[in-house]
């Protein structure tokens, strides 16, 4: 992967989070609440293969994701371990949103995922920033 590419393959990621996290906000605001969660769950994952791509790694799965991360990121100190926790409980919801229909979300669930999946993504931003790999105005 050349760096163009790592930086154009990041901008898509990022691109594909925004249109997650708008998504997440419209679903929730019609009382669509798994799908809002399940949208919050989709904003996190691409912000996160937009960081893993900033070391030119591509993860195959879901929980391959959570893996590099955890590997490359948390283990090496460059991101406290509570980001993986987001990721991995938004990942358990997520499932619970789309395949089982008893689980009920609240709006207050809602609303505290999406905080925590902002921040996540702020942070990720950041490195992504100070990395040289994207900036907040694209």
């Amino acid at each position: 992967m050349t760096e163009v590419n790592k930086r154009q393959n990041i901008l898509e990621e990022i691109e594909r989070a925004n249109t997650a996290i708008k998504s997440a906000t419209l679903l929730f605001s019609h009382g669509l609440l798994n799908d809002a969660v399940s949208r919050l769950y989709y904003f996190v994952l691409y912000n996160i293969r937009a960081l893993l791509l900033t070391k030119g790694i591509e993860a195959k799965s879901h929980e391959g994701a959570l893996r590099l991360l955890g590997l490359h990121f948390i283990k090496e100190g460059i991101f406290e371990p509570k980001l993986s926790h987001i990721f991995s409980k938004l990942m358990k919801y997520r499932e619970e949103a789309d395949y089982n229909p008893s689980y009920i979300f609240t709006e207050e669930d809602f609303i505290e995922f999406k905080q925590e999946a902002e921040e996540l993504a702020d942070k990720i931003k950041r490195y992504l920033e100070k990395s040289g790999k994207w900036e907040m105005g694209n």
